[in-house]
């Protein structure tokens, strides 16, 4: 079996009322949940398919890992809904507001110096979605036309790279109708988050595929240890019991081993 590589993740907010002042590695080494008995998860709706609302409920690939891991802690799966900012950004798990992030979060070398990432369970690639009829076929196309992104994203940084006029959006369905709607030319995003509108619209198209080799992971405090190690060993266990390509298929429609 692939075994997992070391990666990050990141979280958003949750209501301070509501949690308690412990949270992290207790003395005695054990994971002390900011909430007795459940596991608070930070995410970011809508962001079709890791997590999205359906029925009242957060569902998708994140949130079937994310309860997986509190199901191996013995622990209720409470998601929150949070912005990425603050997900991305480490602050909500640093004032313990949730215990992990998962939010389909890049590892990047400036998010590892404030939070600490679990094994990476997704490899993805940077992909240009357009209209049909677009003339735009590569990231040079891209120089100084309008670009729909979401923010603090590593999509956001790719398109401001290649010159891009961004346009920031909350949430990754706002993008998509901004290119449905003509307010924008294109979308910059990881290619598991764009085929989903691919998929369901054929009006629009994938431009162009950028390898980026990002590694998609959860994250937690830097300092709590016991939650990361228990986090990683739910992800192996995945793996190898072919969970994971599992969830791969229902959710993403492929299986990619992180690696």
């Amino acid at each position: 079996m692939k075994k997992l590589a070391l990666s990050t993740l990141a979280l958003g907010a949750f209501t301070l009322t509501a949690c308690t002042a412990t949270g992290g590695t207790a003395a005695d080494g054990s994971f002390a949940p900011i909430t007795e008995g459940k596991l608070t998860v930070c995410t970011n709706p809508p962001y079709a398919p890791f997590e999205f609302e359906e029925n009242g409920k957060i569902v998708g690939y994140d949130m079937d890992i994310a309860a997986e891991v509190a199901k191996d802690l013995g622990l209720e799966f409470e998601p929150l809904a949070s912005g990425f900012e603050g997900i991305e950004s480490g602050a909500s798990l640093s004032s313990k507001q949730c215990d992990i992030a998962f939010s389909g979060i890049t590892v990047t070398e400036e998010r590892k110096s404030v939070m600490a990432f679990t094994e990476p369970y997704l490899d993805d690639n940077m992909g240009i979605m357009t209209t049909g009829g677009s003339p735009i076929a590569s990231e040079t196309d891209i120089k100084g036309i309008k670009v729909a992104v979401q923010q603090a994203t590593s999509g956001q940084k790719f398109a401001e790279e290649a010159g891009a006029e961004i346009i920031q959006f909350e949430d990754a369905g706002l993008m998509v109708q901004a290119l449905q709607t003509g307010q924008v030319d294109a979308v910059v995003a990881n290619v598991s988050i764009i085929s989903e509108a691919l998929s369901n619209d054929s009006s629009l198209k994938l431009a162009a595929e950028i390898t980026a080799d990002e590694k998609i992971a959860a994250a937690v405090a830097t300092e709590n240890t016991a939650l990361l190690d228990s986090a990683n060993k739910t992800l192996q266990r995945l793996e190898d019991e072919g969970k994971l390509a599992e969830l791969q298929q229902q959710w993403l429609g492929f299986e990619n081993n992180a690696q």
